[in-house]
């Protein structure tokens, strides 16, 4: 999906939890048990970053930089930040995470998700910067404007989320993630398709079941971005980087750091 593209059908969007069942849904996210982690392993095989060599670290406040950059419209943002949130919440601490959805009037609508909007990461690892450019709503035919690309957030953009350092059809996609400039991902690593008609709980239900597909499909992912974000942090933390989570992707990100 193209950054402030969107179209497609409709569909009804249902009530967005609130209040404690809200923070509930954050709480369990970023607190996915490592034993259903390790369960999963490899789960669905999701599509992997791509890894970068010979290209100058990509940091913030002397640490590591994962720059993800979406909008709230976006279906294949929405199904990204799941796995996204999980993987980051094994190195360090998210708050003000909310919940939304993507957009009624595009492609699998109302896919249930969480926002980075209004949110912080801390970690001794790892800096993480979330852009959601827009809003899932229209105002006179267009999406409203959330976040601004700051101009060194732009540059990353401008070069990395283009060829060749990303297929010429996947060039400008959303989401992107560039991680620390030593490998990037433009697109989903799984479809949305998978949380049709779910509900916020049902996709924590389902992350919490190693035995689901839409448990597998996320919890993989995630497991993938978390062997790739301890190449990264030099395999720290400990615990985390000698998990099975992260050896079912053992040899997949060789070339990361070179």
């Amino acid at each position: 999906m193209k950054l402030g593209s969107g179209g497609g059908g409709s569909a009804a969007p249902s009530a967005l939890p609130s209040g404690a069942s809200a923070e509930s849904i954050v709480s369990g996210v970023t607190s996915v048990p490592a034993t259903t982690l390790d369960t999963v392993a490899a789960g669905a095989k999701p599509s992997l970053p791509t890894a970068l060599t010979g290209q100058p670290a990509l940091t913030d406040g002397g640490k590591p930089l994962i720059l993800y950059v979406g909008a709230e419209y976006c279906p294949f943002c929405a199904a990204q930040r799941w796995p996204v949130v999980i993987a980051l919440s094994r190195f360090g601490t998210f708050s003000g995470l909310t919940l939304t959805t993507s957009a009624a009037d595009d492609s699998y609508p109302n896919t249930p998700t969480l926002s980075f909007h209004g949110s912080t990461y801390q970690s001794q690892y790892l800096s993480f910067q979330g852009v959601e450019t827009t809003t899932n709503t229209r105002k006179n035919g267009q999406y409203g404007q959330l976040d601004t690309l700051t101009a060194a957030q732009q540059q990353v953009v401008a070069k990395y989320n283009a060829a060749p350092f990303v297929p010429a059809d996947s060039a400008g996609a959303i989401p992107f993630i560039d991680f620390a400039n030593k490998a990037l991902q433009a697109g989903a690593s799984y479809s949305p398709q998978l949380l049709a008609d779910h509900t916020h709980q049902q996709v924590l239900d389902a992350i919490k079941n190693p035995d689901s597909q839409v448990g597998r499909a996320i919890d993989g992912s995630a497991n993938a971005m978390t062997a790739l974000l301890c190449k990264i942090t030099g395999n720290q933390p400990g615990d985390v980087c000698s998990s099975a989570a992260v050896k079912a992707f053992q040899g997949e990100f060789a070339n990361v750091g070179q």
